[in-house]
């Protein structure tokens, strides 16, 4: 065993996808494990206001290349007012962005994962993916999520300022950190993971995280099935790396979105977040996210906030 956990044979790691699948389960397959999220359970999350802070979680739009951003975003002005009249003066720019990555704070969608060639819900992803987009599954299927958001934060519970690139978080490591912080993931919620990932950053640099990260084995997924989540979000993108399954470089964007319907945030920016929840001394809150409505859209960037 490594840091990255216990290595995961294909075998074993095919049992895991049979066994966390929920392809069949909802008539709108296209939302996945969003069906899971009701009108009352909104009015459930929106009841645990109660300061009103509004917290942000996403990253700075990154123009600059590094280790872990090797096709920066786009940003240049497209209009800076020089025009005599009529009043008023406008300015204007213009942005780009290969999202999917490690720079961008973004939503994967059901489309964006394939295991054997196959999406969630078990459709031939060459079939429903092509040139113009996707068929099924896309961005614009999910809409607005709004529900009850749950911090995992590993360094608090640890008493380290991060995990280290390669720190894989297990079952047994969710668990500890409900007990720790005193929540309970239920149906429904939106789990985020704060690894320490940005924290790290800032304070060392960047490097090639697609390489060397900390987020959840495999092994982690039954217990997040067997809760319900909707959504699974991470400062990372989820996955621990290297792979504990040889030939799968992502194993929990395979279960959680293809085998699951969960969709994932990728590269949020949870040190603010994490400030106050410990501040408040609870770390559930009220989560909102919305993607753009991108027809055929296999993700999106976002600003995803929590309201507590």
């Amino acid at each position: 065993m490594s840091g990255n956990g216990p290595a995961v044979s294909r075998r074993e790691f095919d049992a895991l996808f049979d066994a966390v699948r929920t392809w069949g389960r909802w008539d709108r397959a296209e939302r996945g494990a969003w069906n899971r999220v009701t009108a009352d359970h909104v009015r459930r999350a929106t009841a645990a206001v109660r300061s009103g802070t509004v917290v942000p979680m996403a990253l700075a739009w990154n123009t600059r290349p590094g280790p872990d951003n090797p096709r920066p975003a786009l940003h240049h002005m497209t209009d800076l007012g020089d025009v005599e009249s009529p009043e008023p003066a406008t300015y204007k720019d213009f942005v780009a962005v290969e999202h999917h990555g490690k720079a961008v704070t973004h939503l994967d969608a059901l489309c964006h994962v394939a295991y054997r060639g196959r999406l969630y819900g078990g459709r031939i992803a060459r079939d429903v993916v092509d040139a113009a987009g996707a068929r099924f599954g896309a961005v614009s299927a999910l809409g607005p999520l709004v529900t009850r958001g749950v911090l995992l934060d590993l360094p608090a519970v640890l008493g380290v300022r991060w995990l280290d690139p390669g720190r894989a978080v297990r079952a047994r490591d969710v668990v500890a950190a409900e007990k720790a912080l005193d929540v309970t993931i239920g149906e429904g919620d939106a789990v985020l993971l704060r690894t320490g990932h940005v924290r790290r950053r800032t304070e060392l640099g960047a490097w090639d995280s697609g390489a060397a990260s900390a987020g959840f084995h495999v092994e982690a997924l039954p217990l997040l099935a067997e809760r319900g989540v909707a959504l699974l979000g991470s400062d990372g993108d989820s996955d621990v790396r290297p792979s504990p399954v040889p030939g799968v470089h992502s194993p929990v964007h395979v279960l959680a979105v293809a085998a699951m319907g969960v969709p994932l945030l990728d590269n949020l920016d949870l040190e603010a977040l994490a400030a106050r929840t410990a501040e408040a001394g609870r770390h559930a809150f009220l989560f909102v996210v919305t993607p753009l409505n991108i027809p055929g859209g296999t993700g999106s960037p976002v600003s995803p906030v929590a309201v507590l």
